[in-house]
């Protein structure tokens, strides 16, 4: 598995050299220039070890990971390669899954902002496969309008006359969803069941949205919503105070 997209000897060597300057610095003997080749390795790989120990014991998985793929590709026979198989896999795991968290996590922008007299907090998220329409989902609070939910259009509307059928998805699970059209014009397509859309969201990692544009356009449009976190969708008083 590749956590990295470069490895560089140089890289994990410097990591290494300052990992133990500690121990270097307390009056370690300097190491013999007529080395024996195999003997060099092994305390190459003895040190890199040591450094693959002290990232995990500060939790850093992901350079962690980084040695430990390195001390196992470039001394596969060593006892250092040994030890380190025992924790990689899981170490792998763990950085992979933080990693994937975060960009999940890192697709979602919160606002709260002034709106037509109103304050309004929104949760939005772009479509994750954009071709020459960028469409977002955005969850909204108003002070005066309430809750919903809606896909806005950086450039045309929908097509969608009265109340429409969208053939939803949640997780490849079909979950047809009604939608109208603004009458005021917006590019947007709102949501009738903003509570339900929402609570399917909250346990999906993707939605798919099959819709066509105002030109005739039809796209699938994929969200991939696993990092939603509701606590940064934040909560705003109604109209009149009331909570």
């Amino acid at each position: 598995m590749t956590v990295a997209p470069l490895r560089s000897r140089y890289a994990f060597a410097a990591l290494a050299g300052t990992l133990i300057l500690a121990g270097c610095s307390q009056g370690a003997p300097a190491p013999d220039a007529a080395q024996p080749p195999a003997q060099a390795q092994a305390d190459e790989a003895s040190r890199n070890l040591d450094a693959y120990r002290k990232l995990l014991s500060m939790h850093n998985d992901q350079m962690a990971a980084s040695m430990g793929e390195d001390i196992v590709q470039r001394f596969p026979n060593s006892a250092a390669a040994k030890e380190v198989q025992q924790t990689l896999p899981d170490v792998e795991k763990r950085w992979k899954e933080a990693s994937e968290k975060a960009r999940l996590t890192a697709l979602w922008q919160y606002q709260v902002a002034p709106m037509e007299g109103g304050t309004q907090s929104t949760a939005a998220i772009y479509d994750s496969q954009p071709t020459d329409v960028h469409v977002r989902l955005v969850l909204r609070r108003h002070t005066s309008w309430g809750q919903s939910a809606f896909l806005f259009s950086d450039t045309h509307g929908f097509i969608c006359k009265g109340d429409c059928t969208v053939a939803a998805k949640f997780d490849d699970k079909l979950h047809p969803i009604k939608a109208y059209a603004p009458p005021t014009g917006e590019p947007a397509l709102m949501i009738r069941d903003d509570k339900g859309f929402i609570a399917l969201l909250q346990k999906s990692k993707k939605i798919s949205l099959p819709v066509t544009m105002q030109d005739g356009k039809k796209v699938d449009l994929l969200y991939e919503v696993g990092g939603f976190v509701p606590d940064q969708w934040q909560a705003l008083p109604k109209k009149g105070g009331k909570k």
